[in-house]
């Protein structure tokens, strides 16, 4: 268990924070199509590698019980 780590509410926070950003990504290429040109194409792989990161990380510390306890 860390000390000083995010407290459980914060890990579940993030988890709502990255669903949510995935999910409005996916929507906005559904509705808008997959955008043509290398620079669209890098900012979705960005924004895919940051939100299912954080969303990863974030459920392996929940799973390992790593988070502090403070209120």
């Amino acid at each position: 268990m860390s000390k000083y780590g995010p407290t459980r509410n914060e890990l579940w926070f993030r988890i709502y924070v990255s669903v949510a950003g995935l999910l409005l990504m996916i929507g906005g290429i559904l509705y808008r199509g997959l955008p043509a040109g290398p620079v669209m194409i890098e900012t979705i792989g960005i924004a895919s590698a940051f939100f299912g990161g954080t969303l990863i990380w974030t459920l392996r510390k929940l799973m390992r019980k790593d988070y502090s306890d403070a209120p």
